[in-house]
């Protein structure tokens, strides 16, 4: 009898581990996503569909609203279940007319010039240009009342034979500073030789900027300070642009945790572009990584202890207008608490490790994971990971508020930084090899992220996020830009 019963219970454990699979470890998850994205991966096609069928991809526009309904589309055809729009309603900028003529009083010449986004609906003015260098708070201190009423010239960089330790502003950032100190109209030097001219909003805060701003070229814009050096010059700059109320739409797709389906981790990229190219590099690479990042966990089936969502942001370009309507309907609906932890894809590809967001002690889990991914491909991944914190992107909406976040540190050809935000900016400068590179590792460090017993870094309360901010030296950028929220 006992022999009898000894052999029905052995049947009876083999059979229930048959019906009831043990979970894969983390090594073979990573694995099969390594497999999946080398045999499956569309991240390059359906960029290079994107770009060609719809062009640019400016928030509020016809080809912004196609931009939206292709990823919702793609996603619902990846097999994902739950993907929905979350619209917005928002004042947005578009383009209009520009005309930029610099020289002496009584001859000045037309200049190649682009207008930067949120400049005024019209504006015309002339008056004298005035070198204020990198356009930085010292190089205002150094000349008191320069610029009042006049035009600001500054470099978008910081100058060569600078100051060591000189840390640069964001043009939006310089344009403030411009304005703060009396200037009627500020031209921003562009860094990329060639011509090559840069947009890009000068507004910190998304609204209209009382001031015209345009960039000029590098060869110009240098050739200028030269000619500063000793003889006066002058500029008329005109310009006509659109301003109103927009709609636009988030894209989020989500797939519901485990264990813990309230406990949120978000993988995000701005689906929107700028205007003057079709926005392959900023932010095609990043935003169609996204997408086919989930469309590699549909495919495998992976669904960790965390909820993944998958989110498309529009607005970014014009003053991270999506994430900040994300963070702001968390915060209302009172949900903000289960966002715990954010990757921002921006301008990301062929990951050699990732950043930690500045978070003590963080940095341990990533070399960690990192260490599982290298087992997979030592040759393209280093696990050359960081741990800083900055701003200007989709993350910083949720830094705000203490939740921790992460981005890949990119190793791209240096050459496609050139057309940032200008119009050289389209598909041919894509690399398929480092996109699918980066759906691999950014697919496995989410999912171990997701799937983690203990997440690397909390979220803040108001006053650690205050310190948090303080200690990466932050404070005076999210004053200029209107997001310091504290009394001090």
């Amino acid at each position: 009898m006992q022999k009898y019963l000894t052999t029905f219970l052995s049947i009876s454990i083999i059979f229930l581990s048959g019906c009831t699979p043990t979970p894969e470890d983390q090594a073979t998850v990573f694995k099969k996503i390594n497999d999946e994205v080398l045999a499956n991966s569309r991240a390059y096609e359906t960029l290079e569909e994107a770009t060609s069928t719809i062009g640019h991809r400016l928030t509020g526009s016809e080809e912004g609203a196609k931009a939206e309904e292709y990823t919702y589309n793609l996603l619902k055809g990846y097999g994902m279940a739950d993907v929905q729009y979350q619209p917005f309603e928002v004042e947005s900028w578009s383009r209009g007319e520009i005309e930029v003529k610099i020289g002496s009083k009584g001859n000045q010449k037309s200049t190649p010039a682009v207008t930067l986004a949120h400049s005024p609906v019209e504006a015309k003015i002339n008056a004298q240009v005035v070198d204020m260098g990198n356009g930085l708070e010292t190089d205002y201190a150094a000349k008191p009342n320069a610029v009042k009423g006049k035009i600001a010239l500054v470099y978008i960089g910081v100058l060569p034979r600078s100051p060591q330790g000189t840390k640069n502003l964001h043009r939006s950032e310089k344009t403030a500073l411009a304005t703060q100190n009396g200037a009627i109209g500020i031209i921003i030097i562009n860094q990329v030789d060639g011509g090559v001219l840069l947009t890009g909003t000068a507004s910190v805060t998304g609204s209209l900027i009382p001031i015209p701003a345009v960039c000029i070229g590098k060869e110009d814009g240098m050739a200028l300070k030269e000619t500063l050096k000793s003889t006066r010059q002058y500029s008329t700059i005109r310009m006509t642009n659109n301003s109103g109320l927009i709609n636009a739409r988030n894209v989020i797709a989500t797939i519901k945790g485990s264990e813990f389906p309230d406990e949120k981790v978000i993988v995000g990229g701005h689906l929107d572009s700028w205007d003057l190219a079709t926005g392959a590099i900023d932010n095609g690479i990043g935003s169609f990584t996204v997408l086919d990042m989930a469309r590699t966990f549909q495919a495998l089936k992976l669904k960790p202890k965390r909820t993944v969502q998958f989110v498309m942001f529009m607005g970014e370009e014009e003053g991270l207008l999506g994430s900040r309507f994300m963070v702001n309907k968390a915060i209302s609906d009172g949900n903000i608490d289960q966002i715990k932890y954010v990757m921002n894809q921006d301008m990301s590809g062929n990951p050699r490790g990732f950043n930690a967001g500045g978070r003590p002690g963080a940095k341990a889990f990533f070399d960690a994971v990192g260490n599982e991914i290298m087992a997979i491909d030592s040759t393209t991944f280093k696990n050359q990971n960081s741990n800083g914190a900055g701003l200007h992107s989709d993350h910083q909406p949720f830094m705000l508020q203490g939740i921790p976040y992460t981005s890949a540190n990119s190793n791209l050809d240096r050459a496609i930084y050139g057309c940032y935000h200008s119009d050289c900016d389209d598909f041919n400068l894509v690399n398929k090899e480092h996109m699918m590179n980066n759906v691999r590792f950014s697919s496995m460090m989410l999912y171990a992220l997701a799937n983690a017993e203990e997440l690397p870094a909390k979220k803040l309360n108001d006053q650690e996020t205050k310190a948090f901010l303080e200690g990466h030296d932050l404070k005076l950028k999210l004053q200029i830009g209107g997001d310091w929220r504290w009394d001090d």
